[in-house]
């Protein structure tokens, strides 16, 4: 009886130890990966209005067909330019608040949206696209959202180092 019980006191050891050493290792790991919480911008009264109804993506989900009911001429997106470094503007989904802008950039890769302040940027969310990868580089003075599919990739580069925050869409 005593020595059932010193085997299952040894064995409740070592997997209480595997178990902590598993966690620890994997917290570390995942610690460098989190996030900031998504943040609920407000829309205007103007934003509520001129916006078209449509699929709205996030990063945690890949957008999902919606049907409407009346017709819609559809809009296909322009090719990316074989250039490195082409800058872009924003596309009509953004949204001010107090010091800021949120403004979403579509390319052929997926879609990146930055909070753009005076002097700084965050990254609100990126999507890549069906069949596309995503990777997210953060400094003080930069963020690059890279999606790559195959051989192919499409970066978003938000930089502010010397200046207000500007974006730049390259694809290779």
């Amino acid at each position: 009886m005593r020595r059932g019980l010193v085997h299952v006191l040894a064995w409740s050891l070592a997997t209480g130890a595997a178990v902590t050493l598993s966690w620890w290792g994997v917290h570390t790991v995942m610690a460098g990966t989190v996030y900031d919480p998504p943040r609920a911008l407000p829309l205007t009264a103007a934003d509520a209005t001129t916006r078209e109804p449509g699929p709205r993506a996030s990063s945690t989900s890949s957008p999902t067909p919606s049907v409407s009911p009346s017709p819609r001429p559809s809009r296909t997106p322009a090719p990316p330019t074989p250039s490195r470094t082409a800058t872009a503007g924003p596309s009509p989904a953004s949204s001010a608040t107090a010091g800021s802008t949120v403004k979403s950039y579509d390319t052929g890769g997926g879609r990146a949206v930055f909070d753009l302040g005076r002097t700084s940027a965050t990254l609100v969310s990126a999507t890549p696209g069906a069949g596309w990868s995503m990777q997210v580089w953060k400094t003080e003075s930069w963020i690059r959202v890279e999606f790559a599919s195959g051989a192919d990739r499409v970066s978003v580069f938000c930089t502010w180092h010397d200046g207000p925050p500007r974006v730049e869409i390259g694809t290779y």
